[in-house]
């Protein structure tokens, strides 16, 4: 099956969202960061969850929290 892929998408990822897609990619003997991006987007829209809530910036929507110095990973609201 030959799928025509039209549209180029430019993704920025903080190097531990990389990290996890490299993972998911080699976990999967996946043969490109490409081919790993199009089965996560997958399994993410079946799951579902966006609600689509107008006003939530582009930087919520990160693997990781964001802190003040930078990507943090974890619970937002958890005592460190």
């Amino acid at each position: 099956m030959s799928e025509m892929r039209g549209e180029r998408l430019q993704v920025m990822l903080s190097p531990e969202e990389l990290a996890l897609v490299d993972d998911f990619r080699f976990q999967h003997r996946m043969p490109t960061r490409a081919a790993a991006v199009r089965e996560l987007l997958r399994h993410g829209l079946g799951a579902g969850g966006a609600d689509g809530v107008s006003g939530i910036k582009s930087s919520n929507y990160g693997v990781f929290n964001r802190g003040p110095d930078g990507h943090t990973q974890g619970d937002p609201d958890a005592a460190e």
